[in-house]
């Protein structure tokens, strides 16, 4: 097992059921992305390019599905959050009944499409 993937089954629940499940919807919905462990979190590439990294907060008691590239995302940014992040907005789950695969799948498309813009608007 690699080390993103005991990140996730090393959780205690109701994180690692979140995590799993959405490591699924990434995986489905974006057959070629190649998980990686960075930052001691999961991280999801495409290529050399950054998709999106999960990363559970035990302290806040959520689960973030984050992506880098915001600045260039059109989809459901009423539903993300940015909360002091300059760059970086995400979704965010407290339980597994929270996430919406259909909201989740259209950022998933909608982040893979601009993962080569890079992180700012110019």
């Amino acid at each position: 097992m690699n080390p993103a993937e005991n990140y996730i089954f090393s959780q205690p629940e109701p994180y690692r059921s979140i995590l799993m499940h959405l490591q699924l919807v990434i995986e489905k919905t974006l057959p070629e992305v190649s998980l990686k462990y960075k930052w001691n979190i999961p991280c999801f590439y495409v290529d050399k390019s950054p998709i999106c990294y999960l990363n559970a907060s035990h302290k806040k008691q959520f689960v973030d599905i984050a992506f880098w590239n915001s600045a260039h995302l059109t989809k459901h940014l009423d539903k993300m959050v940015s909360e002091k992040r300059k760059v970086v907005r995400s979704l965010r789950y407290a339980s597994l009944e929270e996430i919406d695969d259909k909201v989740l799948t259209e950022v998933l498309e909608d982040a893979y499409s601009v993962r080569k813009n890079g992180f700012y608007k110019r």
